[in-house]
């Protein structure tokens, strides 16, 4: 079974994020595992205050093959095509500045970024937010790999992504040729990332087939999640 960990957002924003949300975090209480979606690994755990009644309610969604294309904006309004880190394995991940889960997963992609740069790994966060706030924010924390912000247009790459509801955090993994090989849904802790990463890299050395790949990160989560440790 592939896992895909969810993870309870806190806080709200205002506006239309504040509606959307609502209606994510709504859906997120009943999230549930389901089969794989090929090619990219997605299924869903439920919460651990989810009942077993609501751990059978919500379908998986559609994971592309490959990295749809986009465009977003950076910090400063400068339109970014996702094309401009072609042929480095993305690690992209989804957050907002009002959800404690996605700050505390910031020193993690700072680490990742600094160690996996040299590798042809490219950290990319994708704010779902307004660009002020993430300026203000990314100054406050000091966060060195990119960022590109939009509102409805970021929702929008997540829905071309299959998550029309996601829940914050997520991110999304690469290879090098622009294939998705697992979304992971909430906070990524050390063991996840390693995991991920170091599998990824692998199936760039072609040492490992695309199914292989996936089924190794699938079957490691399940692993470090009977350990405690994911």
């Amino acid at each position: 079974m592939f896992w895909l960990l969810v993870a309870a957002t806190a806080g709200w924003s205002a506006g239309r994020i504040y509606s959307w949300h609502r209606a994510a975090a709504a859906q997120a209480a009943s999230a549930v595992p389901a089969a794989s979606a090929a090619p990219a690994t997605l299924a869903v755990q439920p919460e651990s205050d989810a009942s077993p009644e609501q751990a059978y309610l919500t379908p998986a969604a559609t994971i592309p093959a490959r990295l749809p294309s986009f465009t977003l904006e950076d910090q400063d309004g400068k339109p970014t095509p996702i094309g401009t880190w072609g042929g480095k394995s993305l690690i992209l991940n989804f957050w907002a500045t009002w959800c404690a889960p996605c700050r505390r997963e910031i020193p993690l992609l700072e680490a990742l970024n600094k160690e996996w740069l040299s590798r042809d790994f490219a950290v990319i966060g994708i704010a779902v937010d307004h660009r002020d706030q993430v300026r203000q924010f990314a100054a406050q924390l000091g966060i060195r790999y990119p960022l590109l912000v939009g509102e409805q247009e970021a929702l929008d790459v997540a829905s071309s992504l299959g998550l029309d509801s996601p829940v914050f955090p997520f991110t999304v993994f690469t290879d090098r040729r622009g294939r998705v090989v697992t979304v992971f849904v909430g906070e990524l802790h050390r063991p996840q990332a390693d995991l991920i990463l170091t599998t990824v890299q692998r199936l760039n050395r072609d040492q490992v087939e695309l199914t292989a790949a996936q089924r190794t990160i699938a079957d490691g989560l399940g692993e470090l999640k009977a350990k405690g440790t994911g």
